[in-house]
């Protein structure tokens, strides 16, 4: 799926890459746990696997089209049809309700109004979210990363990227968003998660161990 090497623009002459990685393969339908410790290169290949950094050198193919060798407008395009994002801090609008949160990405979209109404209210009803007026910010921290989980996933993308998805919940909620994970990727949805969390890396049908840029023991089916 991709063989790259990244350095960041300010790193010294003769550093290593933040990123060196010779080959790997993400399985479509499945969910990958990119896993190692702080400082490992693990946010860093989420965001050049998503489109969001351009790789120094190498390749980012999905479906056969190398996105990295893409224009920031063309990437920017290709995540608009392609991906959803999860992340550690929610990002949601504070002061709207849930469903508001949802379908706010429709005004950007060329999706009609009503087919996002329903598809985020389908989705907030799947993740046991109650479509009611309240702001946001009065529900649980498990309850909003399920509202971010539904907007992630309102324009059904055929990819899901998260970004240490369970640091802010507790072990319940924890468990919860990975049972979800989980019946995404049955459903044939491709999951990339990066985390630490030991209850995500055991549901993960992939995890990924990168160290110092580099993957340093292969990838494990579980």
């Amino acid at each position: 799926m991709l063989g790259l090497e990244h350095r960041f623009s300010r790193q010294s002459a003769g550093a290593p890459p933040a990123l060196d990685i010779a080959s790997l393969a993400i399985v479509p339908g499945r969910l990958t746990v990119i896993r190692g410790p702080s400082g490992s290169g693990k946010t860093t290949l989420l965001y050049v696997l998503s489109g969001l950094i351009k790789p120094s050198a190498g390749q980012v193919r999905w479906s056969g089209l190398d996105i990295a060798a893409l224009g920031e407008t063309e990437r920017d395009r290709w995540r608009r049809r392609n991906a959803g994002f999860v992340f550690q801090s929610f990002n949601l609008m504070e002061e709207l309700n849930p469903l508001g949160n949802v379908t706010l990405a429709a005004y950007f979209s060329a999706w009609t109004d009503r087919i996002v109404r329903e598809r985020a209210i389908a989705l907030l009803e799947r993740f046991g979210i109650a479509n009611e007026p309240r702001r946001v910010d009065t529900y649980s921290r498990g309850e909003q990363q399920r509202v971010a989980l539904a907007r992630a996933l309102v324009f059904d993308p055929p990819i899901l990227f998260a970004d240490e998805p369970t640091a802010s919940l507790d072990a319940g909620n924890s468990i919860q968003l990975c049972d979800d994970f989980r019946r995404l990727a049955s459903e044939g949805r491709t999951i990339v998660a990066v985390s630490h969390d030991p209850l995500l890396i055991a549901a993960a049908d992939i995890v990924v161990a990168l160290d110092h840029g580099r993957i340093s023991d292969g990838e494990t089916l579980p």
